[in-house]
């Protein structure tokens, strides 16, 4: 027992258990179970190139030295990122605990509730600063949340300006340059046309459908937006702006405006900088708007028995269904963080946060005067937290860089500074100190700040916020502790037991991948810090890119994407450009098998490109006959093909090779969506099938937690015709020398979570990523052969294997009055999240159990499924049967009164082994249908709304 070896705390099962699982699956050795499982022209006949595995403890030693190469200057850059102070009671107990980072996305909503219920915090912490109606539960950044804003206002086009195909877009100048990029990523191909200028000048006798405008400005300026929004809404102009949320503590709110759409992020709501991620972006708009609305809305609806409870509603369910024809194809969010920032607003109220706007603009306007009596001009007339002074901006950098100090430098005469909630008296004076040296001066110490403003009444915030019991209760340590343990107690995460989502991955997020997170050398480097500031993250996240590129057999890697969604797009964005160099612009159609997730078409359509779909066989298989004939009858247009690798049913295609020949001789280049990349690694790769780009899912493969649904990265891995179109960021150079704008707003997306990745691929090296991948494969085969006769397994290979996954089949129990949904509600009495339900195959569940989990977690998981078979047969002698009354919670069982005709015992401990641990849902079965008609999205008493309805 190699104690130093990492693989040997990852992987699962031990080697004692290798026998009887090899027996019961029916072979000799894993080398057999690979040899029958995975097709033998696409097996590396060589291994991955990678560097010698380190421990966990060479690997401590390895991320500090890294860290010490990273400077951490006192940045006032701004531009949307400020150093955030995270309160040590949310670091420890939600960034730091695995009972929140390795839960998984709340489909099954009564075992979530205590996700659910901090998420619908911070949607009513939203629709409060921004005086919006509705808010999601977060998207990936500012600048892709306001791509969505311009997505969803051209999709709500009036009647009218859709008949006169009305497709102008007004970007305010001081829009946040990586907002305006990522602006013209998403523009071009859905047919919007961005018209960049002087808000205070636009023209509106002109024909556009909306409008995007920044508040504070890029500038730090405060412009009085009213006037323009009542115009826009006049002339029937959409208006979307980009807030800033702390700043709405202090500035009169969007929504009282008239404006439709409100985003930002709340990075600056204890989330660290992290280098540009990851950070919960918000959106908020009308309730008009809720079916356009993209990413996810928690809702408040009430169980079996009455009570209220908590779902998800609409939405990312909605665009999938939509497929091709929905607006967006975000399928993730960024729940850890907006978990994080929404308890950062019930820790310190409204009072708390009033406290910190005041002191961050107190402190700016300190600065001002102090600058301004050493003889500097500062130019914005209405601030915030961001002023400009016109000075010699090349004297004051060097001078600043000898101290430590990042400044934002818009051109060779200004200097902008943006204070945020860290910056001490201390640092004020060391600003005030650069420029008087600058000036040969001598400067002027500041004792104590300066109580005045530089907002004027025609824009100060004069509304109550936050004014719910939920955010005026927990301001001691004591409290929001307790608060935060009492959510957590209400979800089951992988620190109970397994979680075997088909698709999902949900392994082992190491503690040693995780602990670097907290360090403050990774956590508080400005994204748009000079590069030699960020030594330590350029050689890890290269080193990244480099491992990735070989596990892919590639040519390079980006990082940028924030989830796999956004690579998806990505992806086709640069095959899109690649298409476009060669002078084949009109290569548009995107060939899609029938079975592909949802987020493929809506990928596609948003990259421009219009969907054909391929048939599938019964056997699961893609018709080789139909994705030729498509493929031929569009040669002249084919853009590309969509494909999942192994299948979404779980299988390795034999004819994959085949399948993406036909797609080069027809002009098409291959997309591999990398969902199922655990069953590829080091054993085979995209490469090796002939696709020429993929995601790769770091929140799934690469054990990047999945953080209750995020946070998400979806890097690109690209062959080498695609290398020069990798995506660029207008601040700090990145992607090739044909680089299509960017994907996100950080030049390297969420660079502080890909410290996680780079740990789990240093630490387990060639060796333990292929073991991963062959136990991964043995996990899923032991599960299908212990299941064999009690559930029928859909699909397997040509040689009866399964691949990391299966689906086996609950269509035929509909003859007991049993569905897949009421298999999944009981599994939570056997302390088991459900399998992927109903996906690619409606009344299926798909059973993925990765590496990590051991023998005997497996047999319990098999032993309740087992059981669960039992109680099946037994259900069609009563309708009023264990599985429909499933989850049964503490309060049933320990009811003076029970109603059902089976015992209180066989409802909560059906197998011996649940007593040893119990898990216990705090509401019954969720009702959706009251949910969906009576959308309730922020945390007003439920009372309110059913006495309404």
């Amino acid at each position: 027992m190699n104690t130093d070896s990492f693989a040997l705390r990852h992987i699962g099962p031990r080697r004692s258990d290798l026998p009887e699982m090899l027996q019961k699956v029916g072979v000799e050795t894993i080398d057999q179970l690979i040899f029958e499982t995975i097709p033998e022209n696409i097996r590396l006949d060589q291994p991955l190139t990678l560097d010698p595995a380190m421990s966990e403890h060479e690997f401590a030693a390895h991320i500090q030295e890294l860290a010490s190469k990273n400077t951490v200057f006192n940045s006032y850059i701004g531009l949307g990122y400020h150093q955030a102070v995270t309160p040590a009671v949310i670091q420890r107990n939600i960034l730091e605990n695995p009972g929140w980072y390795t839960a998984y996305t709340p489909y099954q909503a009564e075992i979530a509730q205590g996700r659910l219920e901090a998420l619908l915090n911070y949607q009513t912490m939203i629709t409060d600063l921004t005086g919006m109606e509705l808010a999601n539960a977060s998207l990936l950044d500012e600048s892709t949340a306001a791509a969505e804003a311009m997505a969803l206002l051209f999709a709500v086009r009036s009647r009218e300006q859709k008949k006169a195909e009305v497709s102008k877009f007004f970007v305010s100048e001081e829009i946040l340059p990586q907002t305006l990029s990522l602006l013209q990523t998403r523009a071009t191909p859905i047919g919007v046309e961005l018209v960049v200028g002087n808000h205070e000048t636009f023209d509106f006798s002109q024909d556009f459908f909306g409008a995007i405008l920044q508040y504070p400005g890029k500038s730090g300026q405060i412009h009085d937006i009213a006037n323009f929004v009542n115009q826009a809404n006049a002339i029937g102009i959409k208006v979307a702006v980009a807030a800033d949320i702390l700043s709405l503590v202090k500035l009169r709110a969007p929504g009282e405006m008239g404006v439709d759409v409100v985003v930002g992020t709340t990075q600056r709501f204890g989330i660290p900088l992290g280098y540009g991620g990851p950070h919960a972006a918000y959106f908020a708009t009308k309730e008009a708007y809720k079916r356009n609305i993209p990413g996810r809305i928690i809702g408040v609806t009430r169980d079996m028995n009455g009570n209220r409870a908590l779902r998800m509603a609409l939405q990312t369910r909605e665009q999938h269904i939509k497929r091709d024809k929905a607006t967006s194809n975000i399928c993730t969010a960024q729940v850890l963080l907006a978990v994080m920032a929404g308890m950062y607003g019930v820790y310190h109220g409204p009072e708390g946060l009033t406290h910190i706007a005041n002191k961050v603009h107190n402190t700016a306007t300190t600065l001002a005067d102090a600058l301004e009596k050493l003889g500097l001009y500062q130019t914005n007339t209405a601030y915030f937290d961001t002023i400009q002074i016109k000075t010699d901006s090349q004297k004051i950098a060097n001078i600043a860089t000898e101290n430590n100090i990042n400044f934002y430098y818009p051109d060779a005469e200004t200097v902008a500074i943006s204070i945020h909630e860290a910056t001490t008296i201390k640092d004020l004076n060391a600003i005030i100190a650069v420029f008087a040296k600058a000036l040969d001066k001598t400067t002027i110490e500041v004792k104590e700040l300066i109580e005045g403003s530089s907002i004027n009444n025609g824009i100060a915030r004069d509304t109550p916020f936050l004014t719910l019991d939920v955010f005026n209760s927990y301001h001691s340590e004591t409290e929001l502790m307790r608060y935060i343990k009492k959510l957590e107690r209400k979800d089951l995460s992988l620190n109970h037991s397994m979680i075997s989502l088909g698709s999902c991955t949900m392994k082992l997020n190491a503690a040693s991948e995780m602990l670097p997170l907290s360090d403050p050398q990774w956590g508080n480097i400005h994204p748009f810090a000079p590069l030699d500031q960020a030594e330590g993250y350029q050689i890890m996240l290269k080193k990244l890119e480099e491992q990735l590129t070989e596990i892919t057999g590639f040519a390079g890697t980006s990082l940028q994407p924030n989830s796999g969604a956004q690579g998806e797009y990505a992806g086709l964005m640069v095959i899109r450009a690649y298409h476009e160099s060669r002078g084949d612009s009109n290569r548009n159609i995107c060939l899609i098998p029938s079975s592909a997730h949802g987020t493929n078409p809506a990928s596609a359509v948003m990259a421009g490109m219009k969907v054909v779909v391929t048939k599938a066989l019964e056997n699961g298989n893609i018709d080789i006959d139909d994705l030729r004939t498509k493929a031929e009858e569009h040669k002249e247009n084919l853009a590309a093909l969509m494909v999942t690798y192994p299948s979404t049913h779980g299988v390795y295609e034999s004819a994959i090779k085949e399948i993406t020949s036909i797609i080069h001789k027809n002009g098409g280049q291959v997309y591999m969506d990398g969902a199922n990349m655990n069953a590829q690694v080091a054993l085979t790769n995209p490469g090796a099938i002939g696709a020429d780009v993929c995601h790769l899912n770091l929140h799934k493969t690469f054990a990047i937690p999945h953080g209750g649904g995020g946070p998400g990265v979806g890097p690109i891995c690209v062959a080498s015709q695609l290398v020069p179109f990798l995506p660029s960021n207008p601040v700090i150079t990145t992607g090739g020398d044909k680089a299509i704008t960017a994907i996100s707003a950080a030049p390297w997306g969420s660079a502080l979570a890909c410290l996680i990745s780079y740990a789990y691929i240093t630490m387990l090296g060639e060796n333990g990523l292929r073991k991963s991948t062959e136990y991964a494969i043995l996990n899923a085969n032991y599960i299908k052969e212990r299941l064999e006769g009690h559930y029928q397994c859909l699909y397997t290979g040509e040689r009866g294997r399964a691949a990391h996954e299966m689906i086996i089949d609950c269509r035929p129990f509909k003859e007991h009055g049993i569905e897949v949904t009421d298999i999944a509600k009981r599994l939570m009495d056997y302390g088991f999240h459900a399998p992927t339900v109903s996906f690619p195959v409606a009344g299926t569940m798909m059973i993925e159990p990765t590496e990590s989990e051991s023998k005997e977690e497996l047999d319990r998981f098999c032993d309740a499924m087992i059981s669960i078979r039992k109680e099946i047969d037994n259900a069609a002698n009563d309708p009023n049967n264990v599985m429909k009354n499933a989850p049964h919670t503490l309060a049933m069982v320990t009811s003076d009164t029970w109603d059902f005709p089976y015992t209180r015992e066989k409802a909560a401990y059906p197998l011996s082994y649940v007593a040893d641990n119990k898990f216990w849902p705090t509401v019954r079965r969720v009702d959706d249908a009251y949910g969906d008609r009576n959308l309730i999205c922020t945390c007003a008493p439920i009372e309110e709304y059913m006495e309404e309805a």
